[in-house]
């Protein structure tokens, strides 16, 4: 699975024991994800894990004013509205979540579902960044589901017409909130990632999903309702998540952020996330975690 181990090839590759590795994956210690039943460890995550463990003084005392993790149409816009000195460095969930803790970026986007308990975000902050200090905004509740071509011209209705219907899917990379909802919905369906006709090349954002997909190049994959209206696509709603915004405590305090919340606040946002589609913002502002 090119950049992607197994647990006895991490456990070798980190020299130690398979034991110790599933004790960090119960911990929610070590990247990893799980498909058809196994646990699988992306090279480049377990890398940067290394890394900014190996740092003697921590991370920087200001990070960058950098929001990292998923990508949110709507919260693009917001940023380019607010000039509130942010940047968008999108590139998945988790990876989001370790360039937080790294102290590479100042906010994370998150969309994590818990298989377990069927929630999302929370479960995962407490394990991964519980001595951090940090607090969860909900930005949204969004409608996800499969983008597909105008139309549904294959008439796909859920997750085991992919298989039935022989649909080309565009997968997200390891790690992309999308991406576990597809594993999540897939196991659910009784299905194995192996079942499903799954491109070679992840997209490495929702607008690089929907492009392949108005270019013919894929019939399918997974991505939230507005990038599928930003470009005339056909949606079949799967699920309705809510996307965070994690910060250290400290950061929830700055301009930037509060510049970010007061541009929320303007009658243009409420008419953008109607025009985007599948947003829900009445919670938006909403602390849903406070760590320790």
């Amino acid at each position: 699975m090119g950049d992607m181990m197994t647990t006895r090839e991490v456990a070798a590759y980190l020299r130690i024991k398979q034991r110790k590795v599933y004790d960090l994956v119960k911990a929610g210690a070590i990247p990893c994800t799980r498909v058809t039943g196994k646990w699988l460890f992306p090279r480049d995550l377990i890398d940067h894990w290394v890394s900014r463990d190996a740092r003697i003084a921590g991370p920087p005392a200001v990070p960058p004013p950098v929001i990292a993790g998923s990508h949110d149409p709507l919260l693009e816009w917001c940023v380019n509205q607010a000039e509130c000195g942010l940047a968008l460095l999108p590139g998945g969930s988790l990876d989001g979540l370790e360039r937080l803790a790294a102290g590479d970026a100042a906010i994370c986007g998150l969309h994590v579902l818990d298989s377990p308990s069927g929630e999302y975000n929370l479960p995962l902050l407490h394990d991964r960044l519980g001595a951090l200090g940090v607090v969860a905004v909900e930005w949204a509740r969004r409608d996800q589901g499969l983008v597909v071509a105008p139309g549904n011209p294959l008439g796909l209705a859920g997750i085991a017409d992919l298989r039935d219907r022989g649909a080309r899917i565009i997968p997200r990379q390891a790690g992309a909130g999308s991406q576990i909802l597809l594993e999540h919905l897939a196991d659910r369906a009784g299905l194995a990632l192996s079942d499903l006709d799954l491109a070679p090349e992840p997209a490495r954002n929702e607008t690089e999903l929907a492009m392949a997909i108005l270019e013919n190049k894929a019939d399918a994959g997974v991505a939230v309702a507005a990038v599928a209206h930003q470009l005339k696509l056909g949606f079949v709603p799967l699920a309705r998540e809510r996307y965070d915004l994690v910060m250290r405590r400290r950061d929830y305090f700055e301009p930037p952020f509060q510049k970010l919340l007061a541009a929320t606040r303007a009658p243009a946002f409420a008419k953008r996330a109607e025009e985007l589609g599948g947003y829900d913002v009445s919670g938006l502002g909403t602390i849903v975690y406070n760590g320790p």
